[in-house]
């Protein structure tokens, strides 16, 4: 049985942050969740991964637990808050582990705040270009990409039927919605399902991280909608790329763009037969290849 504790701490921005906390070892490893998760949905690492790592599963701001006092406009809002998070509670010379939007939050990281991760592992990540928005604001319409975030927020394909799934607790929408796209393969036991789709409901900033998506890009192209500020070249870090053979939710082309973008900097390794979440179809590949690469890198 693993020794995990949920705390928690008062940022000097105003936020509070909660996180899950796991005995271990002396590598320490910081997990950072993506869109519709928290660190609830990484209790199966945290419960499987080996003894050796120290780990940590932080609650982003709207997200778990976690305060929204401001409301979060860019990625990097959020790894602002990581960096006041690790500051905080003395974290430093860590590995950071980004799933989905938070391999955004975690690169964002990097390239600001150097000398705090040791490396970098992105699973299942949206692009350095970012994840463009398509919606619609009538039905008539034809989907096209937004711009702002005010179209986002009244968009009818995703964000309005999404939010309004967590408002009156339709587990059953939301559960469509996540075995169409990602449990694909595998699903979570039904009892952790359950829990998971409860913890999806506390997120409280739906609108604004599809915002953030839509105008992440630290490449040197131009996505569509805002040019690229070239910071993926400010990675320093060795990088782990994962993505699944199947994913739904990232297309190839973006794991394309983010591997291109990264070039000789990164590894990359696919994930077979898994989709969007490794953790579900395959955990023991997932954290094969994950300490294969963190001890490596240790040991160099």
């Amino acid at each position: 049985m693993v020794n995990m504790a949920v705390k928690s701490v008062e940022l000097s921005n105003g936020e509070t942050l909660y996180y899950r906390e796991r005995d271990g070892g002396e590598i320490k490893v910081l997990l950072i969740h993506g869109n519709m998760t928290s660190s609830k949905h990484w209790d199966l690492v945290l419960e499987n991964m080996d003894a050796k790592y120290k780990l940590y599963a932080v609650d982003l701001r709207g997200f778990g637990l976690s305060t929204y006092n401001k409301l979060v406009m860019s990625i990097k809002d959020f790894s602002d808050d990581v960096k006041l998070f690790v500051d905080a509670i003395g974290l430093n010379d860590f590995a950071a582990v980004g799933w989905s939007t938070g391999g955004a939050v975690a690169m964002q990281f990097v390239v600001d705040y150097p000398g705090y991760c040791n490396k970098l592992i992105l699973l299942a990540s949206e692009s350095t270009r970012g994840y463009p928005f398509v919606g619609k604001l009538n039905d008539t319409d034809e989907p096209r990409r937004f711009t702002t975030h005010d179209e986002i927020k009244r968009d009818l394909m995703v964000t309005l039927p999404v939010q309004t799934a967590y408002d009156t607790n339709n587990v059953e929408l939301l559960k469509l919605i996540w075995n169409a796209v990602i449990y694909t393969h595998n699903q979570p036991a039904p009892e952790l399902y359950d829990e998971y789709v409860q913890d999806m409901r506390t997120q409280r900033n739906l609108a604004e991280v599809h915002h953030c998506n839509n105008t992440f890009n630290i490449s040197h192209h131009h996505n569509g909608l805002v040019a690229g500020n070239g910071k993926v070249d400010d990675i320093n870090v060795p990088v782990l790329v994962l993505y699944g053979e199947r994913d739904m939710v990232v297309p190839r082309a973006m794991t394309m763009e983010l591997i291109e973008d990264l070039g000789d900097k990164a590894t990359v390794v696919e994930l077979k037969n898994c989709g969007h979440s490794a953790l579900v179809d395959d955990l023991p590949q997932l954290l094969g290849a994950m300490e294969q690469f963190l001890e490596k890198e240790v040991q160099v």
